[in-house]
């Protein structure tokens, strides 16, 4: 594939992937600054594909939720054009199916090659792939052949440079738009000196964009570092990590605000963004690094939740307005969203106000189990269920149809299987049949499996028995049986044909 409106890697400083640190108020922060090109933190491949891309109408920001409802992946317009999405993997299908779920809302896609830590490396992803160029070419060369956004990916330096020339060299084959350099060995740590000579060799025997990392000790202190670094180098452009956390003011030409700006600048963002309080939280330590023991540091350190951040940083009135501001769009949402489903609603469904609750049934005994047997009992066709997710609060509704008659709860739920439960709920309600509660009684569905166990006993009993005397044996009737098939003896009512 082509690659649409390329993203231009010569001549850029841009914030390095970094683990904790490069959720979007940090990236957002960046940008404001002068950074051309962010990248988000790495995100592994097996955790994305687990998600759902949920437009967030009260943020105005695009989420990638995970099934426990977490956001695993958040961003917004503002930097749709500038943010690279960092992926941990060590497959070229998965990593192919991920960038196809993320690249609508992101500038390209980079492939961590480069990560020492143990929670990468164990999967054989991060530093791990360097030691298997064969699985690096074929991620690669699917990704440039799957996706129309830039491919790139970071790595670090091999034991020789020739060798770690040869690799680059190869991976350039596979179509990348760029590659990101720490010039580090993976044992090597930020203390040891960076490795100028191997990425200036890099940069002259190939003719993509090489991006220069690893400079924040020993080079990176202000802006006009940047570009020492860059000639040091030979690169293309220059991606800062460390001295960016530190403060992300780096990026300005003007010289870098006072870090109590900076952090206020950053809180404004992670509260405008619903930014979780712990990742706010770490990414202010690092900014104050040693003035934690203050009396500021202690408040911050203290804090559980982001309003007291807030209050550390005397921000509790930025925070209440923000907050009264968002509880009155979701509001407002919410009522656009119910005249709107007030006037798409089928006037035909039966409604009722109830929910699901497993603590008031049989453990293994369902509503859904209940509908399911007396439609079978009716000569009903089965219950078809079709449920819908609101994208403001992720939550669903189902409506059963039975009998050409449709069922649902006025109540939505937090997952597809309560939606349901409900649903048949208020069908069996409406038609005044038992739902199997614990409440009613004398469980019909209890019963009769209770009847049934007894029955499979006593037929295997005389297989044995019939084993025992050499008697043919015959197939035992449980075996044909079908629980769910079976007419129930059940007492209810019958629909109106």
């Amino acid at each position: 594939m082509t690659v649409n409106t390329p993203l231009c890697f010569r001549g850029k400083n841009i914030l390095a992937p970094m683990v904790r640190v490069g959720t979007l108020p940090m990236r957002l922060l960046a940008l404001d600054y002068g950074a051309d090109i962010v990248y988000c933190e790495e995100l592994i491949d097996i955790k994305m594909m687990q998600c759902k891309r949920v437009v967030n109408e009260v943020l105005e920001t695009v989420d990638f939720v995970a099934p426990n409802e977490r956001v695993v992946f958040r961003t917004c317009e503002r930097e749709r054009h500038h943010v690279i999405f960092q992926m941990g993997s060590a497959d070229a299908e998965r990593a192919l199916a991920v960038a196809k779920l993320v690249e609508s809302d992101v500038a390209g896609i980079d492939i961590n090659m480069g990560c020492p830590k143990e929670y990468s490396t164990k999967g054989g992803m991060g530093a791990a792939l360097l030691s298997d160029p064969d699985k690096i070419e074929s991620i690669l060369t699917t990704l440039v052949k799957g996706i129309c956004k830039p491919v790139t990916c970071k790595i670090r330096i091999l034991p020789s440079v020739e060798d770690t020339v040869n690799l680059v060299k190869r991976i350039e084959k596979t179509g990348i738009a760029a590659i990101a350099v720490h010039g580090r060995k993976k044992e090597e740590r930020p203390q040891h000196p960076v490795h100028c000579d191997v990425i200036k060799a890099i940069s002259e025997a190939v003719s993509i964009p090489v991006i220069a990392n690893g400079g924040s000790h020993d080079f990176i202190k202000e802006y006009t570092d940047i570009e020492t670094f860059q000639k040091a180098t030979a690169a293309s452009s220059v991606m800062i990590a460390r001295a960016a956390m530190w403060n992300p003011s780096i990026f300005r030409k003007e010289g870098p605000f006072p870090l109590k700006e900076v952090m206020q600048d950053y809180i404004k963002y992670a509260v405008r963004y619903d930014n979780h309080y712990t990742n706010t939280k770490y990414c202010l330590c690092q900014m104050l690094r040693e003035q934690l023991e203050t009396a500021q540091g202690k408040k911050l350190h203290a804090a559980q939740s982001t309003q007291e951040i807030c209050e550390a940083f005397e921000m509790s009135e930025f925070y209440e307005e923000t907050t009264a501001v968002f509880e009155a769009k979701k509001t407002s949402l919410e009522t656009k969203k119910k005249d709107e489903d007030d006037q798409m609603e089928d006037p035909d469904v039966i409604k009722m106000a109830v929910r699901f609750d497993k603590r008031e049934y049989p453990p293994q005994i369902t509503p859904k189990m209940y509908l399911l047997e007396w439609c079978r009992k009716e000569k009903y066709p089965q219950p078809v269920y079709e449920t819908v997710q609101r994208p403001l609060d992720r939550l669903f509704c189902s409506v059963v149809t039975v009998a050409d008659q449709k069922y649902r709860s006025v109540l939505w739920d937090k997952s597809k299987k309560l939606a349901e439960q409900a649903a048949a709920i208020v069908c069996l309600r409406t038609l005044g049949v038992p739902e199997g509660k614990l409440c009613e009684g004398e469980n019909h569905l209890i019963n009769k499996r209770k009847r049934e166990d007894q029955e499979l006993k006593r037929e295997d009993q005389e297989c044995l028995n019939n084993r025992d005397h050499g008697k043919d044996l015959a197939e035992p009737s449980h075996k044909k049986a079908n629980f769910a098939e079976e007419n129930s003896d059940m007492n209810v009512p019958k629909m109106q044909r």
